[in-house]
């Protein structure tokens, strides 16, 4: 396992205060704000502790209210909304200088035979074809931000190869579709819930940038906004994150300073193992 992901794992686990209460560090990515994939993988991790094990999360559904400070932990609230005889469902709360800064209610399942259908993979490269992100980044290592160096060009806990390369610092109209190989940097723990909140924290990275490529934008354009309002997931079949899964996004409307990004995310059996959605803020600031 990479230092990386190690430092990842240990991110997303808790510490535990009392019944129902976790505490949760914060990574400095260099962002002005914690990366949104950490606070859902948190959330996510806070209420895996007080579901029964038999049961993984089918589907999540989270609002950002505030950005959170990456110098301060952040606090999980999880409240128990209903333990039924094939479903579990929690709320939970992230709480930062005394308010809420997010919320996510979760459900979960039972394993359970029934039909069974999906959509087919789209027919992309493997991901031996293409470089890493980091590597991509590091060819325009000097005009980057220092303090987005690390994160751009270092080694990641999640690496991310992408099928489109867009240069963000000269944005060309492309269509709003993208297509990225995922995977965590070294072996992963046999327990499918990590593996979810896992995947839970990789699908907010390089999502709703998607929505800005028929624009001529990135996140590098200056005095342009990008953050996050919603994101969902559901959880279709299970997987894993030390193997590559294909990262399937498209943005199929942006109107009134809001972009939306679905995406669905396959195994290299061609398996559809998760659908996410996220809609987010993308205007220039006044």
């Amino acid at each position: 396992m990479s230092k990386p992901l190690r430092e990842l794992l240990s991110l997303l686990q808790l510490e535990k205060l009392e019944e129902g209460l976790f505490r949760g560090q914060s990574e400095n990515l260099g962002l002005p704000q914690v990366y949104g994939g950490q606070v859902i993988g948190q959330a996510l991790s806070a209420a895996r502790y007080t579901v029964e094990d038999a049961r993984t999360v089918h589907s999540f559904h989270s609002y950002f209210l505030y950005p959170g400070d990456p110098e301060k932990p952040i606090i999980y609230d999880v409240e128990n909304l209903r333990d039924g005889r094939s479903f579990s469902t929690r709320r939970v709360k992230a709480i930062q200088n005394g308010r809420p800064i997010f919320y996510l209610t979760a459900s979960y399942h039972g394993d359970t035979p029934g039909f069974d259908h999906q959509n087919a993979m789209p027919d992309i490269p493997g991901p031996e074809n293409f470089p890493s992100e980091s590597e991509l980044a590091s060819h325009i290592a000097e005009f980057l931000p220092e303090r987005l160096r690390k994160t751009f060009c270092g080694e990641k806990s999640i690496e991310t190869r992408p099928v489109n390369i867009v240069n963000p610092l000269k944005p060309k109209k492309t269509e709003a579709k993208q297509y990225l190989w995922i995977r965590a940097n070294g072996e992963m723990p046999d327990n499918q819930l990590i593996h979810q909140y896992l995947l839970a924290y990789a699908s907010d990275w390089g999502f709703l940038i998607t929505a800005l490529h028929p624009h001529e934008v990135s996140l590098m354009t200056p005095n342009f906004q990008v953050a996050t309002i919603d994101h969902s997931i559901w959880f279709h079949r299970p997987f894993k994150m030390d193997e590559w899964l294909l990262y399937a996004i498209e943005s199929p409307t942006a109107s009134n300073t809001r972009g939306l990004v679905r995406g669905e995310i396959y195994n290299q059996q061609g398996h559809l193992v998760a659908t996410a959605v996220q809609e987010g803020v993308m205007r220039f600031a006044k």
